[in-house]
């Protein structure tokens, strides 16, 4: 488990697997993940075969965001990546490195690919992770389920080592084969760009699309975004934002979501 949050690395180092090194730092990195998860959660987010270019004129790592259109380094202060990521993958325990992935905004930065510039590295290793530790722990892809909660004000998000994928001030959502009493939905029957599907099937969503417009419009957007690091990161970014101050602000967002 510790592998699984140090094995792309490389690419916020903007490098390709095929120029990816061994180590990094004195640490082992880019090492593959067991058990077929690295495959199947990029599958989750890009399609197979031989990737095409999805937008015009960007070639670099640094993710776009589905949010307002922008490039990622544009907005966030790049500084120095080698130390911020050395600081995040140092840590030798599994689950305070799931932790740390959690609450990282360096690998945020940067894309899955440059050809899938809205995917985001952050939560393809996130996803990575839950998968890994859900079949390591004897669930098949299709016995899996995304789940999500509320939740409670005085003690944030119920955190589940390596199966919380995504956790904001306001909810957080799980990849798991065990939900318990959260509401949940299948992920299918093999890994695909499902997420608006998944997402669509669950029995209530964690925010109140009654009472509030501004998570309406959230909702509303995830029923349309596919690729699932592209939604995920789509929804820090939106939460971070405390959902715009009118909704005509996030209803252009993302427009038709090209490369999602």
């Amino acid at each position: 488990m510790v592998a699984v949050y140090r094995h792309d690395i490389h690419k916020a180092r903007m490098r390709g697997h095929e120029h990816a090194e061994e180590s990094f730092r004195g640490m082992r990195v880019n090492e593959q993940v067991p058990l077929g998860a690295d495959r199947d959660a990029a599958l989750l987010s890009r399609p197979r075969g031989e990737p095409e270019r999805t937008l015009d004129a960007h070639e670099s790592w640094f993710r776009v965001s589905l949010l307002t259109g922008d490039v990622a380094s544009t907005v966030e202060p790049v500084g120095d990546v080698g130390g911020s990521l050395t600081e995040l993958i140092s840590v030798e325990d599994a689950e305070e490195l799931h932790a740390a992935w959690l609450d990282s905004v360096v690998p945020s930065l940067f894309s899955e690919s440059p050809y899938y510039p809205y995917t985001s590295l952050k939560y393809h290793t996130l996803l990575a992770a839950a998968l890994l530790d859900n079949y390591r722990s004897g669930f098949e892809f299709d016995e899996l389920f995304l789940a999500v909660s509320e939740c409670d004000e005085t003690t944030g998000p119920a955190v589940v080592p390596h199966r919380t994928v995504l956790a904001t001030p306001r909810f957080a959502v799980y990849v798991t084969g065990e939900p318990g009493d959260r509401p949940a939905a299948r992920l299918g029957g093999a890994p695909a760009q499902s997420f608006a599907d998944v997402w669509a099937r669950l029995p209530a969503v964690p925010f109140d699309v009654d009472g509030e417009r501004r998570w309406r419009v959230l909702d509303a957007q995830l029923r349309r975004v596919r690729s699932w690091s592209t939604a995920l990161q789509f929804i820090e970014e939106y939460v971070a934002a405390l959902a715009p101050a009118t909704a005509g602000d996030a209803a252009g967002a993302g427009g038709d979501g090209r490369g999602a």
